[in-house]
């Protein structure tokens, strides 16, 4: 079992950074892969980054390239989504989840942590 905290929403401006981080705990997670989904009220959880936990490959949705940054400090076993240039559309709760399948459907994904909430202003 592995078990997702994300902390680190909140409310900001356009244009304002804000950092996710997510701690994993539970069964050893080094062979698995790390994915950051949103879900806008009335949408799908969409895709938004993804990394393994042991290096290497990242992943990102088309319209955060060049904004967000997924990474990880592996002292913490915490995965981070820096998110620069924030827009509206930005808007939505964030969730963490990790498996051993590398993907970008949430699908891919078993487990999830319980979603934080970034909200940003025009």
């Amino acid at each position: 079992q592995v078990q997702l905290v994300e902390s680190g929403g909140g409310l900001v401006q356009a244009g304002d950074s804000l950092r996710l981080s997510c701690v994993v705990s539970g069964r050893t997670f080094s062979h698995y892969a790390v994915g950051w989904f949103r879900q806008a009220p009335g949408k799908e959880r969409d895709f938004v980054a993804a990394m393994r936990w042991s290096g290497g490959r990242t992943s990102y949705a088309d319209s955060v390239k060049g904004r967000f940054t997924i990474s990880r400090d592996n002292a913490k076993n915490t995965v981070y989504l820096q998110m620069n240039s924030l827009k509206s559309e930005d808007t939505a709760v964030y969730y963490c989840a990790a498996d051993k399948v590398y993907g970008s459907r949430s699908l891919d994904y078993d487990y999830w942590g319980q979603g934080t909430q970034v909200t940003v202003s025009s």
